[in-house]
This record gives C-alpha cells, sequence and structure tokens, in this order.
C-alpha cells in the first residue's frame, strides 16, 4: 500500500524542514568477515542462529553481554526519550525494551536510516546483473545525457561524492518537503561540482537513485524491496514510503520496527547470507558498502556510516560542515558501522562482537537533547553500544 499525499509532506515538513532551524542535516550509515574457528577455518553456517517468525532467546551472561553496560544504555535510551531498543547476539535475542505505549509491533518512520536500506537494494541489482556502479547513472536518468551530470555514476551517488547541486534550502526544503515528485525535481538540479571531488550529505541525489533503481529492475522499487529483501528476512512490518506522484523515497520515509531493523542489521553481520545459506546478498557487496567509499571521507560507505581511522565528514549544519581526524566515534571498534536517521534511528553492527543494535525515538526530542548539551545522539548511542561486549567475544 503506497502512503501518499499531504499525510507524508506533512511528516516530512515536521521532521525535516524543522531540522533546518535546529541542526540541518538528518543522519543515515566497516565491513565483516566470515566467523572462524580457533584455526581459522570458517565455521558451519548451521552453527549461526537466525530468527524465523521470532528471534530465539538468549540469556545476556551466557552470550558475554556486560550488564552494566547494558543498563546503561538502556537508561541513556530511556532518557532520550526512546519508543524501542532491541540488542541481539549471534542471531539470539538479548533482550527488548518499549517505552511511550509501543510495543514490539509499533511501526514507526525511521528517517535517513532508511539510505542503508537503498544501498543494500542496489547491491542486490547490481548481484541480479540489472546494473553496474561503475557505469554512468545517465543510463537510466536519460535527462542527464548531454550534460554535466552525464559521467556520475550510481557510486558517486552511493558516496555523496557525485557534485550534484546542494544547499540546505533546496536539498531540506524545496524537494524533501515542498516537491510532490521527489525524482523528477532531484533530477532537474544542476550539477555543482565535478564528480567525485566534493563529499556533502546530499538527499536530492540519493532520491535519484529511485529513478536508477526503477529503470534497471523494471518495478517499483518498494516491491522490488519488498519481493528481494524484507520478504526473505521475514520483515513483515517494514515498508518503504511514496512520495505524492508515487515515487518511492530511497532518501528517507521507510517505517518500521525494532526487531526488524535488528534483522536488516544480522543479514549484514552474516555477510549477506541468511537461513538455509540463504545469499540474499553478495558478500562482496557487504564488504564494499561497509568500508569507505571515498577517499574524501573515511566515516562513509556506500549510504552506511562508519567507523574507520582517517578523515571524517559528517553532514553540513546552519553552522558549517563538521569533520575532522581519527575515529568518528572514539569510543567504539574501528568495524563498527550503522544505518542512522534523524534523531537517533540506529542501526548498529558491530562484527567483532556479533552485537546488532537497534534503536527508533520520536526525532524531536532526540534532536533537542543534542541541542541541549546531550552532545551527538547517534555517538553517544553508539559508544554506549560497544561496550555490551568490549572485548569482542
Amino acid at each position: 500500500m503506497m502512503r501518499t499525499g499531504w499525510a507524508v509532506r506533512g511528516r516530512i515538513a515536521m521532521g525535516v524542514v524543522g531540522l533546518l532551524g535546529l541542526v540541518g542535516a538528518a543522519c543515515s550509515s566497516g565491513g565483516s568477515s566470515p566467523s572462524a574457528d580457533g584455526n581459522g577455518t570458517e565455521t558451519a553456517e548451521a552453527d549461526f542462529a537466525y530468527p524465523e517468525s521470532a528471534w530465539t532467546e538468549g540469556d545476556a551472561a551466557a552470550l558475554g553481554i556486560d550488564q552494566a553496560a547494558l543498563d546503561e544504555l538502556v537508561r541513556y535510551a530511556a532518557e532520550l526519550p526512546s519508543t524501542c531498543l532491541v540488542v541481539t547476539k549471534d542471531g539470539e535475542l538479548v533482550d527488548e525494551w518499549y517505552w511511550e505505549g509501543s510495543d514490539a509491533s509499533t511501526e514507526s518512520e525511521i528517517f535517513s536510516a532508511t539510505k542503508s536500506f537503498t544501498s543494500a537494494l542496489v547491491g542486490i541489482a547490481q548481484d541480479q546483473g540489472l546494473l553496474d556502479i561503475d557505469e554512468p547513472a545517465s543510463d537510466f536518468i536519460t535527462e542527464w545525457q548531454g550534460t554535466d551530470s552525464e559521467d556520475v555514476t550510481t557510486r558517486n551517488l552511493l558516496s555523496n561524492d557525485s557534485g550534484r547541486e546542494w544547499d540546505l534550502v533546496t536539498d531540506y526544503g524545496d524537494m524533501a518537503a515542498r516537491a510532490t515528485d521527489k525524482s523528477a525535481f532531484a533530477a532537474s538540479l544542476d550539477q555543482q561540482f565535478e564528480p567525485g571531488t566534493v563529499w556533502e550529505y546530499n538527499n536530492s541525489a540519493i532520491q535519484t537513485l529511485e529513478i536508477v533503481l526503477e529503470k534497471a529492475t523494471g518495478m517499483d522499487v518498494a516491491e522490488f524491496a519488498d519481493e528481494n529483501l524484507f520478504t526473505p528476512l521475514g520483515m513483515t512490518s517494514t515498508e518503504m514510503g511514496h512520495d505524492a506522484a508515487g515515487n518511492t523515497m530511497t532518501f528517507f520515509n521507510i517505517t518500521t520496527t525494532c526487531r526488524d531493523m535488528a534483522r536488516f542489521g544480522y543479514l549484514f553481520l552474516r555477510d549477506g547470507q541468511w537461513a538455509d545459506g540463504e545469499q540474499v546478498i553478495s558478500s562482496d557487496w557487504v564488504e564494499e558498502s561497509t568500508s569507505p567509499s571515498t577517499e574524501l571521507n573515511s566515516a562513509y560507505g556506500y549510504l552506511w556510516w562508519l567507523n574507520v581511522d582517517g578523515h571524517w565528514v559528517k553532514p553540513t549544519v546552519p553552522g558549517g560542515k563538521p569533520e575532522g581526524d581519527g575515529l568518528r566515534v572514539p569510543g567504539a571498534p574501528e568495524d563498527m558501522f550503522a544505518a542512522q536517521g534523524l534523531g537517533g534511528q540506529l542501526i548498529i553492527v558491530f562484527p567483532s562482537s556479533g552485537v546488532v543494535v537497534s534503536r527508533i525515538g520520536p526525532a524531536g526530542s532526540a534532536v533537542d537533547a543534542e541541542l541541549g548539551g546531550g552532545g551527538d545522539v547517534d555517538a553517544q548511542l553508539e559508544t554506549r553500544a560497544a561496550q555490551l561486549s568490549p572485548d569482542g567475544s
């Protein structure tokens, strides 16, 4: 069922345009390796648990979860406030918490965490031979042919170094909140920089992936997601939204639950493989998309946020573009990667420990906490989640 019209546009205006006067950017976000025994031999797939209609419940202590760290994560999530928090390890449910009248079936918007799902869809399409991310996106976005955008590749769009036109008002106001046909509006923008020369968190450029995916697959992108990603993982409470013109929104607007988010995170923890050896997405794509995709930003893969040591860059806000050197989150391991959305909507994956943490909360309250001196909500949650199994066991 398509979610269209003023209901969607109203949520955009409240959750995205309000950002212009607050923080100005919605955040969406290294790699995993096969599990091995002491001799370095890959462990048989049967040794790993996969959720069926429900998750297998595990004991925190038996799974090596530090109880004090777990208590601190829950305390912080509750104070933000949050609506849900789910912690899994090695495919088993450690525990889950619900607040604000929500429960395990409550579906909520996760804003730009949607982007990491879009990345997976591009990877699946490439696995199926329907596109090649190193080929020009203009093969599908035909209005770019013969223009300065002709050589922008799908890889550029995934890496946020496309050089497509961007400013706060155009991106968050004109496209995200007011454009009825977001794909057409995004595709109509100009080329601002040469591809591969400037990193910018560009929602409009990411929305053009809707055109690429629809033309490459011959399907509505939401239907492609249901068939090739959500259904194989048993994500029965997840849906991609549509704009008023019927385009799937690839830059934000997925509604889902903490449990379904944990399934998606676990897919990437397991190198794209699901139960019974089903390879939902190739391990090559998982590794590539959760590794730095551009020298311009060590903290960004293909629409995933990373924690690789280097020069990191965050989305531009009214006061400028935050950037620095080192780990994006000093208190977390370098192999951590995350899907991030406005207000701390998160899927955090720790390949070294097998931990996946998902969290959803009211966007406004978390942003208020950031502005009130609480620090970067995403980093605060990631730092605390990293302590659940700090030795990687």
